[in-house]
């Protein structure tokens, strides 16, 4: 493979449409052996797999998705690969990675909100993968692949039984209860089942380089290079970035070599996402760009000083993610170097849209003789940038129009995915539930009825195998529930609702950037799609928001029951 260059000036050319790539429209993708389409993958043929997430980054953050941010090998995958221009999470870190891992909606696995334990009594909200659902790692080290993850976990931590080994992971260096940071842990790191660092804000001792991006990357390589002589058997790595969550921290001349781009601010990076998305055909000739959020300001409005710090915070998050494009790099020119990238299933994704927590601005809340980025630094880039990392969409994680939900999804295996030149893409509607069955159904692998002799949950999700072999996925009905955000998509229809909001209708195929409610105009629809969603809650343990429990008050009953001796 020869790697590609990273050309700042042709990436950003590219962007807002000055050179394009000739990819088609809606293209079909070719394959190496159309007549092994219809038949099961024989275990000579089974895949390596490895499902690459990132933490907190936009749709429109990297370049084969519109963005100006350098990433030449995510799109070097894109151009050699398939495209997702449909592709759903479920908004949140932690509700993701449980619908990513066991193929069940967040709330049926048991972390239907973060990592808090709201009781018994509430089963969709443990904060933990409860024992009715099977992992990947479970499902696919019991059919013969070794398997592993890097990186955050983020799917329980209080217990060992509840970390990635316990959970079907051959190997783990990981951190359990996840968390933001890059030079220096402020969690605890796990090998296996050993605490190798406290998670005390201090450096790894004997690592002084350590970066948590790379380091997901290098750990894992090195177990591929310890088993060298077992190449027979095929592998399964679940590489968890923490880039580009806050705190934003990245090296000096990372971060020097965006600055001139954000002089201007967000406003012409937007309408550039834009134009660039419209030109590649990521989205429809017609799909608005979403006006800015109410509250933003223009970036002219501001005095120098304030731009001069924005500038930094936004060159901050696109060097995160520059450097975590660098070791995906890595990954893939050692796995080629092995002779194991031709049959190697490459999946790369985010937990949900750019994070608009820090503020309207953002924030620096760490000392102000700090570098910024520096490993002593803290920051957020805010809610302004991260409008522009959801171009050209509305709203952010945590909610559930398209900005908080829609992820990028490239799939890239040169042994079974031959694409035209420039890539190709697919609007074929994806969900993060899927990812179960897409690796179950590459794998050769056979879905349990049981877990430890009892009986649990049946897969949610549908495989993805049909969109990668050119062919169109079965009709079905998505569903979304965070922090009382809710949505249904039919077709192209989509009822959305932001907490605690009025249901909302939308056209997706004619207005993706949810700019024209159309919930007055269809309201069979609405009650139709609303119907819906309350029989998907009420099967998947989903509690209406307003009724969730007064954690505080819970706790003071819990204790003076512990106090009384009950």
């Amino acid at each position: 493979m020869k790697l590609p260059k990273n050309d700042l000036t042709i990436g950003w050319l590219i962007a807002v449409g000055i050179v394009t790539l000739s990819i088609g429209t809606l293209a079909t993708v070719g394959l190496a052996d159309e007549s092994a389409s219809a038949i099961p993958l024989g275990k000579e043929d089974r895949p390596n797999i490895v499902l690459i997430m990132v933490d907190d980054m936009g749709w429109s953050d990297i370049g084969c998705y519109g963005g100006e941010i350098e990433t030449p090998h995510i799109d070097h995958l894109a151009a050699n690969g398939l495209r997702f221009t449909q592709f759903y999470n479920t908004g949140r870190c932690c509700p993701t990675r449980a619908a990513l891992l066991t193929g069940l909606y967040s709330h049926r696995a048991g972390i239907g909100w973060m990592t808090n334990d709201w009781g018994e009594e509430y089963p969709g909200y443990r904060g933990f993968l409860n024992q009715k659902c099977m992992t990947i790692g479970e499902v696919l080290n019991e059919s013969g692949y070794f398997t592993m993850t890097t990186g955050k976990w983020h799917v329980g931590a209080k217990e060992t039984s509840m970390w990635p080994v316990e959970r079907g992971f051959d190997y783990s260096y990981s951190v359990p209860a996840g968390g933001g940071f890059y030079y220096w842990p402020t969690k605890q790191i796990v090998e296996n089942e050993k605490v190798i660092h406290p998670g005390d804000n201090t450096p790894i001792r004997g690592e002084p380089d350590w970066y948590a991006t790379d380091a997901w990357v290098e750990k894992g390589l090195a177990v591929l290079q310890q088993r060298k002589g077992q190449r027979d058997q095929p592998f399964f790595w679940y590489l968890a970035f923490n880039a580009p969550h806050w705190p934003l921290q990245a090296d000096e001349a990372d971060i020097a070599r965006f600055r001139q781009l954000y002089q201007d601010g967000w406003e012409p990076i937007r309408k550039a996402r834009w134009l660039g998305q419209r030109e590649r055909e990521l989205i429809t000739q017609d799909t608005h760009l979403s006006s800015p959020t109410q509250g933003i300001p223009s970036w002219s409005s501001l005095e120098k000083k304030k731009q001069d710090q924005l500038v930094e915070y936004m060159a901050c998050y696109a060097a995160t993610i520059f450097r975590m494009d660098r070791a995906i790099g890595r990954l893939m020119q050692t796995l080629e170097n092995r002779g194991e990238l031709e049959n190697t299933l490459i999946l790369f994704l985010a937990d949900n849209g750019g994070c608009a927590e820090g503020g309207m601005l953002g924030n620096n809340s760490s000392n102000p003789e700090q570098r910024i980025g520096g490993p002593k630094s803290f920051i957020r880039y805010g809610e302004a940038w991260a409008n522009a990392s959801n171009t050209p969409f509305r709203q952010y994680k945590h909610f559930v129009h398209e900005g908080g939900i829609a992820t990028p999804l490239v799939a890239y295996w040169p042994k079974k995915i031959v694409p035209k030149s420039g890539g190709e893409l697919t609007s074929e509607v994806g969900h993060v539930v899927d990812l179960m069955a897409t690796c179950v159904d590459f794998a050769g692998a056979r879905y349990p009825s049981r877990r430890n002799g009892e009986l649990i949950f049946p897969m949610q999700g549908t495989s993805l195998r049909p969109v990668l072999e050119g062919r169109k996925l079965a009709p079905r009905m998505l569903f979304w529930e965070h922090e009382g955000h809710r949505a249904v998509r039919e077709g192209e229809w989509k009822l959305v609702s932001k907490f605690p909001g009025s249901w909302e209708l939308y056209h997706l195929g004619r207005d993706r950037s949810e700019t024209r409610n159309l919930a007055t105009q269809e309201p069979a629809r609405v009650t139709s799609m609303k119907q819906a969603y309350t029989r998907w809650a009420d099967e998947n343990n989903v509690v209406p928001w307003g009724q969730r429990p007064n954690k505080k008050k819970r706790n003071s009953k819990q204790n003076r029951k512990k106090k009384n001796g009950k």
